[in-house]
């Protein structure tokens, strides 16, 4: 079984930073090592569905328009991590943030179901 664990969070001012890390450990239910698995973020605000953040793994890293240029996805091999930079952080990025591996071999890259040991959740506030 595979054990995910999110860390940072919590609450900034619009236009600041927050870096957000996932550490998985343990053994995937296939046997696929986590170091061949991409490794995505999605984030889920209030009344609203789940949605794609980014995705790093595979040769790959894809970034949500709403994201991009201003979150950073970088991931460590050796270690089973996978952090998320954040900055130029407005309101709407307000969530909770979620990490997960894609064991999908499909290119749905945004999909969450093609996503599986999702993290427990992680809540990013910005205030106005």
């Amino acid at each position: 079984q595979v054990q995910t664990v999110e860390s940072g969070g919590g609450l900034v001012q619009a236009g600041g930073s927050l870096r957000l890390s996932c550490a998985f450990s343990g053994r995937t239910f296939s046997g696929r090592t986590f170091s061949s698995l991409a490794m995505g973020w999605f984030r889920q605000a209030p009344g609203k569905e789940r949605e794609f953040v980014g995705v790093i793994g595979n040769g790959i890293t894809i970034y949500a328009d709403s994201v991009k240029g201003r979150f950073a996805i970088s991931r460590d091999n050796a270690k089973n991590t996978v952090a998320l930079q954040m900055n130029s952080l407005n309101p709407e990025d307000t969530a909770v943030y979620y990490c997960a591996l894609k064991t999908g071999d499909t290119k749905s890259y945004a999909d969450a179901s093609e996503y599986h040991y999702w993290g427990q959740g992680t809540q990013v506030t910005v205030s106005s």
